[in-house]
């Protein structure tokens, strides 16, 4: 789409898996972008996967819900709970629109051929009401200087979409 549409200053924003595709995309196409944008997501290195990235507790809850309800290929939706939703209007908008997520994209590594200095300027967003990536200071924005923290759960796009909308404002 970047290039077809022959986009240029970009801010792309990636939540949570999305980390892993945000990230490829900067490493092919960066001359596209202005900015990356981590939203509560997952910020791998070359040769890592999601898997690697979030370590062997999520990787066995995983495996143990595509085993127990996902037909051994899929994860289901997360839980409301899971999510960071509160509100019920919240809930009744946000469940039924979820669908699995295929499991073996968990495995897929990520191959950058940019050193993360090439990179476009990269900006991390942490929700920390429930410590979804580590609590004040996430390892995963290990690396990456612009920092922000919302008092929100994983979905933050859903429980304060006018905060973030703001941020990202001010971030492009």
């Amino acid at each position: 789409m970047l290039e077809y549409e022959e986009l240029a200053d970009v801010v792309l924003v990636g939540h949570s898996y999305a980390g892993m595709v945000v990230t490829a995309v900067a490493d092919r196409v960066p001359q596209r972008l202005s900015r990356l944008v981590y939203l509560d997501a997952v910020v791998p290195r070359s040769g890592q996967s999601l898997f690697d990235c979030a370590g062997p507790e999520f990787r066995r809850r995983i495996e143990e819900q595509v085993r127990l309800k996902g037909d051994g290929w899929q994860i289901p939706p997360a839980s409301s709970q899971t999510l960071g939703l509160i509100r019920d209007e919240d809930i009744k908008w946000t469940m039924p629109r979820l669908g699995p997520h295929p499991y073996r994209t968990f495995y897929e590594k990520v191959e950058l051929r940019l050193p993360s200095a090439a990179m476009v300027p990269r900006s991390y967003i942490n929700c920390i009401a429930d410590n979804a990536r580590g609590g004040p200071r996430s390892a995963q924005a290990d690396g990456i200087d612009d920092y922000y923290e919302l008092a929100t759960g994983h979905d933050a796009m859903i429980t304060q979409p006018g905060e973030v909308t703001e941020l990202l404002l001010a971030l492009a």
